[in-house]
């Protein structure tokens, strides 16, 4: 039983934490979109895709969005949540 609530924790806790790092290691960050980055291909493909701009609304503009102002309180307590969920099924 324990195991499942330390798994839990430290799945909540990691899962909040680690999304803005991910997102900064692969080009989305406070500042924009990095050049030759993995953001900046997916950037490059949704304009090409989409006639030349990149979609309101649409993964890369969502990311970079979260990338610029972080997550909000819902996002992270969702994040939190499915981060606790497969944190306490591992242990």
């Amino acid at each position: 039983m324990w195991g499942t609530v330390i798994g839990a924790a430290i799945g909540g806790v990691v899962a909040v934490a680690a999304t803005p790092i991910v997102l900064g290691a692969i080009g989305f960050t406070g500042t924009g979109i990095a050049a030759s980055s993995i953001a900046a291909n997916m950037m490059s493909s949704a304009a090409i895709a989409n006639g030349g701009g990149v979609a309101a609304g649409s993964l890369v503009a969502t990311l970079q969005s979260v990338g610029v102002a972080g997550l909000s309180a819902s996002t992270n307590i969702i994040l939190g949540t499915v981060g606790a969920a497969v944190g306490g099924s591992l242990l």
